[in-house]
């Protein structure tokens, strides 16, 4: 079993280990462990040996019918929440609830869009970081990438698209695709980006901005 972090524990190590979902976790137990039985692992990574064992089921063909329409409809209508997106199924003939909706919707990761009341401000405690694009003539290639990520309807369910790219130039420099809504995917994108790009400038460390390199969030300028 690799020497992650156990239950409990302290700093770093800890803080990795809570940072983890359920499958990354079942994925550390070794079944032919011969120290540790399943049952004692699973303890060590406080998760249940019932959670080991869950395969989920898949959707059903009437189930990801339904959220392609929700898709569809979403896409030309994105201020309907779950109430409004209900009463349009309904319209529509498909018997469903509110409820059911909004599980659809929060498992697709839809959110509708409509002002919500100061939900924007910044908690008092969290460190605001500058714009750093404000102001600046963005005019060659690896002077300022952008990432995002998306989500790609499939026939048998959805997949995440993250892409890298360079805003200068407009090329995709690396993506990945994923089943799963972790980080793992965006990391490794980022880190294929920064193996193929061009330019000698060193890697960001420390999580500081080399020079010539600029880190920033363009959802919510300061």
């Amino acid at each position: 079993m690799p020497r992650l972090a156990i239950a409990g524990g302290e700093g770093f190590f800890g803080e990795s280990l809570r940072s983890m979902s359920a499958g990354q976790m079942r994925l550390l137990i070794e079944p032919a462990h011969h120290r540790l039985s399943i049952a004692a692992q699973c303890r060590l990574l406080s998760i249940s040996r019932s959670s080991y064992y869950y395969t989920p089921a898949p959707q059903s063909e009437e189930t990801l019918a339904l959220m392609r329409v929700i898709d569809e409809t979403f896409m030309d209508c994105p201020w309907y929440g779950s109430r409004q997106m209900a009463r349009h199924l309904q319209r529509l003939g498909h018997a469903v609830g509110r409820r059911r909706v909004r599980r659809l919707m929060a498992q697709m990761g839809l959110v509708a869009i409509y002002q919500r009341p100061r939900t924007s401000d910044p908690h008092p405690e969290h460190r605001i970081y500058p714009y750093l694009l404000r102001d600046m003539k963005i005019e060659r290639p690896n002077q300022v990438w952008c990432a995002d990520v998306t989500y790609l309807p499939m026939r048998r369910g959805f997949l995440y698209l993250v892409a890298i790219m360079d805003w200068a130039t407009r090329k995709v420099l690396a993506w990945r695709l994923s089943n799963t809504m972790d980080a793992a995917f965006c990391v490794e994108a980022l880190e294929e980006a920064m193996v193929r790009r061009t330019s000698s400038t060193p890697i960001v460390r420390r999580w500081l901005p080399a020079p010539g390199w600029f880190v920033s969030n363009t959802d919510r300028p300061r």
